[in-house]
């Protein structure tokens, strides 16, 4: 198993970055001593408005294809500078084939679905597990209701009849996320979202993006050109098509996770003006240091046959797709937590 590779997250406004030899410096005026990180150890960095990447090191970053993300202080995606894309003309052109492909872009879409769906059941159950009888059996009813669109979007005929049976899950599934967490809005707000869960949400469902953008374009596959959620200017669609599957299981378990914990506080968020609410300093130190925790943990993987750490799961999917578009393997098969 390739060793779990860390993700450098700085978030402090006024620290500072720079390159020492095969190390990171890190360095801030309010801290005194001498912070180095091995390269080695690094395999990308995500750093907030405020943080300053030196020259040297950006082109150390570079050279190594190591990525270097930017973040607005409120967590909005802003860049993302890597090395030389992979040369793979021949993967691409299968990835556009099978894009102009009608059939072929439905049957990845339909798998892109079914997995976030069925990632979605098995949430809902092991959630009923552990809830008081009442809200098992909501719970319980709301886990058949998915396992129903999962039969609807695998006889969908068409990519607009998909996304049909897919939002009117996402919308049922969110409305009754009350019945998960105390204290948990139903419905989903974004841009910007308008209560505490909403946004760490939105900050996970950022976090799992840099992932499967920067795994996609380790295979030598495009990031922009997708499945489902098709070809958009400026969207990573392919990215978005991937992360589906990994929502329920690696963003809204986590969130529910630390929510039911209590453990996000009233000093982990506020409000801004315009009435959306935002993660702190504070807090968003706090969930990335669960995050990067959390990234730690396997999964077992049906495919492999193994377990598999959550943090390379991006990889090993990136992979699986490469192979179905070259022809090694008949379909698109997600990842299914069993």
């Amino acid at each position: 198993m390739t060793e779990l590779l860390r993700t450098l997250f700085v978030t402090t406004p006024g620290t500072s970055l720079h390159l020492e030899g095969d190390t990171v410096r890190i360095f801030h005026p309010q801290r005194p001593g001498r912070h180095v990180l091995p390269l080695v150890r690094i395999e990308g960095l995500v750093v907030w408005k405020g943080v300053e990447v030196t020259n040297d090191l950006l082109l150390r970053c570079s050279a190594d294809n190591r990525t270097v993300t930017w973040f607005s202080r409120n967590g909005r995606f802003l860049g993302r500078v890597g090395g030389n894309q992979l040369g793979n003309p021949a993967l691409r052109l299968e990835q556009v084939r099978a894009h102009d492909d009608p059939e072929r872009r439905l049957g990845i879409a339909r798998s892109v679905v079914a997995g976030k769906l069925q990632n979605c059941r098995q949430l809902l159950l092991r959630a009923a597990r552990d809830a008081d009888p009442a809200r098992q059996t909501a719970i319980r009813e709301l886990a058949a209701a998915q396992a129903d669109s999962l039969t609807a979007a695998g006889n969908a005929g068409s990519l607009t009849e998909l996304l049909g049976v897919e939002g009117a899950a996402a919308r049922l599934y969110f409305q009754n996320m009350p019945l998960l967490a105390k204290g948990v809005p139903p419905g989903r707000t974004r841009r910007p979202p308008e209560d505490p869960f909403n946004c760490v949400l939105s900050f996970g469902y950022g976090m799992l993006r840099v992932a499967l953008a920067g795994a996609l374009e380790q295979v030598g596959l495009d990031p922009y050109i997708g499945y489902l959620h098709g070809v958009r200017s400026g969207k990573p669609s392919l990215a978005l098509d991937l992360m589906e599957e990994f929502r329920p299981l690696l963003v809204d378990r986590f969130a529910l996770t630390l929510f039911n914990r209590r453990e996000i506080t009233a000093a982990h968020t506020a409000q801004d003006p315009a009435g959306g609410v935002r993660l702190t300093d504070d807090g968003r130190a706090f969930v990335l240091d669960r995050w990067s925790t959390a990234r730690e943990r396997t999964w077992q993987h049906s495919v492999l046959a193994r377990a598999v750490p959550a943090g390379l799961l991006p990889n090993v999917q990136a992979r699986l797709l490469a192979r179905h578009l070259r022809g090694d393997q008949p379909a698109y098969q997600p990842w299914i937590a069993t």
